[in-house]
């Protein structure tokens, strides 16, 4: 924000919260450089989330977020491939 340039806040249309709680728990909050991060849902029936992360001084909440954005993508992507080969093996164990 303006006044406080370790401090950001990110809207996210379209979004249901459980990706919230994913950047949150999973990513960001492992982050030993970030102070704070939160997320909340400004009404129940909007598909919104709004994520506030705050960060020590010299690593920006940007940084902070594209990275956590980053990392979660390759863990999905990690996650993908293993279920692939498992299913690949099983149905090979199966002919």
């Amino acid at each position: 924000t303006k006044g406080n340039p370790s401090l950001f806040i990110h809207h996210q249309q379209r979004r249901p919260h459980t990706l919230g709680n994913i950047i949150n728990r999973k990513q960001l909050l492992k982050d030993p450089q970030v102070l704070f991060a939160g997320y909340k849902v400004p009404h129940p029936l909007e598909h919104k989330i709004i994520i506030r992360v705050q960060t020590t001084p010299d690593y920006s909440p940007q940084e902070a977020f594209t990275n956590a954005i980053t990392d979660l993508i390759s863990e999905l992507s990690l996650l993908e491939e293993r279920f692939r080969v498992a299913i690949k093996d099983k149905q090979e164990g199966i002919e």
